[in-house]
């Protein structure tokens, strides 16, 4: 076999031409989106008085496999993509493991995460539809930096509520936004009644995503001309994200390797779904085998202390209803500084997949996960952003146990984003002053005791 390389990079000719779409493989498909008031199915008509016309066409299609990714939006892809595969020899030679460790870098672009992929594609389809602007909600500031992005190459106007404790601890991504652009408030505001009615509930909230979900979403249908974007938890957006997974698989095929673990980041579900997409496709149709782990943070566990239910997307209850694993839509999870993993549900393919027992899910606490993400910068030169270190903290744990059973297993792992704008959490970390919160089950239970009643 040909030595494996330190990068793996594909020829940009073998760049991905079509999105994969994961739902034409699951036998159990997704519930389907529901209309609060009436309980039933959301249509094509409903869901485009809020997202772009072609995107609700992808939100819907359950049976297409493949895609294609237009000339416009591939074209934008090559600044960046495709992205490397890199094999972690310094941090497996620091571990003393026999483990073959892999990850794919998706924080070689400005926006510096996987965001870009998804954002791309939700700017070209607003503006091929001739819309005026998008508005869109972001935790950490990945998304909205994404976005804004976007939205200038396309000139369109954006528009992005940012969670408030990460506007307050994210100052410098608040600023690239606005550098490209965009307008950014800090959510929850009283700049929307939502908001306003979210203060008054919650005097003092540091905000989450399901409340700037919910403003972004009154901030579109308010404004002639505008639709809302979202940068995570729906289908159309796993489908754009399937292009990391493609390539993660398309590399390993180059030198015939086949993992045999597969660890993403969990908060809505994108970069996860995006990853293991080609790898759960072959799963699903019973071609191959795979262990694949989702980690969450223990502040915010949506699967493995969530409930299977259908529950409104946003906290202002103004979004559809989605069958997810959830904490309940009033959750507003403790400000932990992984900003893009504090939403309160999850992606409903991603749920239904782990509902039906094709992954794995775990916890971990904030503190483990920092020590796991400066052990690795340390050794590979990268400083992961604090959501990406979820996976490298899981991903470092698999390796050890290989060490002590002397199997020589191969674990990828998506390292999502830089954590360059995350130093304030860097300087907590080291300070001392980082705590770990974990909700108690008192808490979860109220949380999910408003969970609406669907029949």
């Amino acid at each position: 076999m040909e030595k494996i390389p330190y990068k793996i990079y594909l020829e940009e000719q073998e760049m991905p031409t079509a999105w994969y779409n994961v739902r034409a493989d699951m036998k159990n498909k997704p519930a389907p989106l529901l209309n609060p008031g009436t309980g039933k199915p959301m249509t094509a008509e409903e869901l485009g008085g809020v997202f772009c016309d072609e995107l609700v066409k992808q939100e819907l299609d359950n049976d297409t496999r493949l895609i294609p990714i237009p000339e416009e939006i591939r074209a934008f892809y090559k600044m960046y993509r495709p992205s490397p595969l890199v094999r972690a020899y310094c941090l497996e030679e620091k571990l003393g493991t026999p483990a073959h460790i892999y990850y794919k870098f998706e924080g070689n672009n400005t926006s510096g995460s996987h965001k870009l992929n998804s954002s791309i594609a939700q700017a070209y389809y607003a503006k091929k539809q001739g819309l005026k602007g998008v508005t869109t909600e972001t935790g950490a500031g990945q998304w909205g930096t994404a976005l804004s992005m976007a939205c200038s190459y396309f000139g369109l106007d954006c528009k992005v509520y940012m969670v408030k404790i990460s506007y307050e601890q994210k100052p410098f991504r608040r600023e690239v936004m606005r550098t490209y652009g965009a307008t950014v408030t800090p959510s929850p505001s009283d700049t929307t009644q939502i908001g306003r009615k979210i203060l008054e509930e919650f005097p003092g909230t540091t905000g989450s995503l399901g409340c700037a979900i919910s403003e972004a979403v009154e901030a579109a249908v308010t404004r002639e001309g505008y639709r809302y974007v979202l940068g995570s938890v729906l289908n159309q957006v796993l489908l754009h994200q399937s292009v990391i997974g493609l390539e993660t698989k398309a590399a390993l095929d180059k030198y015939g390797i086949k993992p045999d673990i597969i660890i993403g980041c969990a908060g809505g579900g994108s970069n996860l779904g995006g990853l293991i997409a080609p790898f759960m496709g072959e799963k699903l149709r019973g071609e191959a085998d795979y262990r694949i782990i989702a980690v969450e943070p223990a502040s915010c566990p949506s699967f493995t202390r969530g409930t299977y239910a259908y529950d409104f997307c946003d906290t202002g209850k103004v979004c559809p209803l989605a069958k997810m694993y959830t904490l309940g839509s009033g959750f507003i999870p403790a400000p932990n500084h992984a900003g893009g993993l504090r939403y309160h549900g999850m992606s409903s393919i991603l749920s239904q997949l782990y509902d039906d027992g094709y992954m794995e899910a775990t916890t971990a606490v904030q503190t483990d996960v920092f020590k796991a993400a400066e052990q690795f910068a340390r050794v590979e030169g990268i400083l992961p952003a604090p959501e990406s270190a979820h996976a490298i903290k899981v991903a470092i744990d698999e390796a050890m146990k290989c060490k002590e059973t002397g199997e020589e297993k191969t674990i990828v792992f998506g390292l999502t984003g830089t954590g360059y704008f995350d130093l304030v959490a860097y300087e907590k970390f080291h300070n001392g002053e980082m705590t770990d919160y974990i909700p108690t089950d008192e808490e979860l239970q109220k949380s999910l005791a408003s969970l609406p009643k669907v029949d």
